[in-house]
């Protein structure tokens, strides 16, 4: 019988279009006094009450947290390569002129940002105390470009002390602080039979719904995208919003685009602990290939369940508790504009099932092989953005330097392809990574905070490519041994906007 011919798929080719980076933004929120409803702190002060106390006198002012030189590199007002110019530990550190915000986004007081928690509430979860809410939310909150009317009368008008002292007496309730202990509202149960509708988990719901929404609506206000241009929105966070009957089947992702104006799009999260958004990139870049959709926005609020996870750490060596903030990411990927850093789609790197999940194996799957799919060297990229820990966060908890590790095993790789002597390893750092310098929430730390860095050097020629390796710790879910990982490539546009 004769064999028929393959048709070609000459569709991708002919209609597909370049993706590119069209903005990024970064959002830190300060919430000391959320501290102690971490995960960690919350366990240990169930142990030991009078622990609270001592946790209290180690947290941070918001103009120490604004000052402090990562929070500064996250938000996109210093590169990267300046902390080197300070010792460490940059808690030591107090930048003069630091400034609360970026053309990217913004450091945000807690004061405001149990504004934006009411703001996120559509259930009336959250009660704040009436003159706390006329005196401090509202007019701070007034002077933001981001708020808008609706976000206003969102706010309501607050109850009186005594209403939420009296409310604070049901155990379904969980009370509110600001400057650490001074009570100024109340967060309720969502079923007071349903414990993953409990006060707790609302909260940690609602911060990363709010912080989310600040992150969204900032990349859609400093790089020209109408929220009505956005089609798809992807949440790439850690939350498992849910019921008892369905708990992680939510969609952030959709929650935060309607408090962003993006009437016109559709979204869904996507999970896979901190190597999400690299998968949320990929997933994006490829809809906007093939034509799908012309805009795709790329969401991720904080981790309240991981304020104060190392502050065991940082007490020990004297240190102000460091995780007393949430971060928060936006990236808009978008079709070809001739300017804006292109995805490569011929590069990306994934762990496959039969990898392996020892280190080596997991960046020969993200790191070389992608690598030699376009015929580069590991030399060939002039910067690698791997998992972006804060080292004042780890190395005080005994878990090392995580970016320095990543390097060195770069480095290692690179000696034994002959790309570079062995007397080069110790350099390989400077040139072609950075230090850690991300708030320790494993989704928002790995690679991302370097996008917004990465965007405008691309643009302003400061370099031609990076790579992002994004890597997830599958088996914290305890349904598998697995590892996760997933890379890609930036790189400049040479200004040409016609089709692949």
């Amino acid at each position: 019988m004769k064999k028929s011919k393959k048709r070609k798929r000459c569709w991708l080719v002919t209609n597909s279009t370049t993706p590119v980076v069209k903005g990024c933004s970064y959002v830190i929120t300060h919430t000391p006094s959320l501290v102690r409803y971490g995960s960690k702190p919350e366990r240990e002060l169930n142990k030991d009450p009078e622990l609270l106390p001592h946790i209290l006198n180690s947290l941070r002012s918001y103009e120490d947290a604004v000052a402090y030189p990562p929070n500064q590199v996250f938000i996109g007002n210093m590169r990267p390569d300046v902390l080197r110019e300070y010792d460490r530990p940059w808690t030591n550190v107090n930048l003069e002129e630091a400034r609360r915000s970026s053309p990217w986004g913004e450091i945000l007081p807690e004061d405001e940002f149990y504004g934006w928690l009411k703001i996120a509430d559509e259930f009336n979860l959250l009660w704040l105390e009436e003159n706390f809410l006329a005196k401090e939310i509202r007019k701070k909150l007034q002077k933001s470009s981001l708020i808008t009317t609706e976000d206003r009368n969102a706010l309501g008008e607050g109850y009186s002390k005594e209403d939420i002292e009296k409310e604070i007496s049901n155990e379904d309730t969980l009370p509110l602080y600001v400057n650490n202990d001074e009570l100024i509202g109340l967060i309720k149960a969502g079923h007071d039979e349903d414990p993953f509708l409990s006060a707790h988990i609302l909260l940690e719901n609602l911060a990363n719904k709010a912080s989310g929404i600040i992150a969204m609506r900032h990349v859609l206000s400093a790089f020209d995208i109408m929220p009505e241009e956005i089609d798809y929105v992807i949440g790439c966070d850690e939350e498992a919003v849910g019921d008892r009957y369905q708990r992680g089947g939510g969609n952030m992702a959709k929650s935060i685009a309607q408090h962003a104006g993006c009437i016109n799009a559709s979204g869904a999260d996507v999970k896979s602990f901190c190597c999400a958004p690299a998968h949320a990139i990929s997933i994006a870049s490829s809809l906007t290939y093939s034509g799908v959709y012309k805009n795709v926005l790329v969401i991720g609020g904080g981790s309240l369940a991981k304020l104060g996870m190392k502050y065991a750490g940082n007490m020990a060596k004297g240190m102000p508790i460091t995780e007393d903030q949430m971060g928060a990411i936006g990236i808009i990927i978008g079709e070809n504009d001739g300017k804006s850093p292109k995805v490569r789609m011929d590069a990306f790197g994934k762990h496959d099932i039969s990898a392996g999940s020892s280190t080596q194996a997991i960046y020969e799957s993200l790191v070389i092989k992608p690598l030699n799919q376009i015929g580069k060297n590991l030399t060939d990229i002039d910067k690698y953005a791997v998992e972006l820990h804060n080292p004042d966060v780890t190395e005080p908890n005994g878990n090392g330097n995580v970016p320095r590790g990543n390097y060195r095993t770069l480095a290692a790789m690179a000696v034994l392809r002959d790309e570079i002597s062995r007397e080069k390893m110790e350099s390989f750092e400077q040139n072609y990574g950075m230090a850690g310098f991300s708030p320790t929430q494993g989704h928002i730390a790995s690679a991302i905070p370097f996008m917004g860095h990465a965007r405008e050097m691309l643009i302003n020629g400061e370099m031609h490519n990076a790579m992002f390796v994004g890597k997830g710790s599958l088996f914290l879910g305890k349904m598998t041994t697995l590892s996760d990982g997933m890379s890609f490539i930036l790189e400049k546009n040479e200004g040409n906007k016609n089709n692949i």
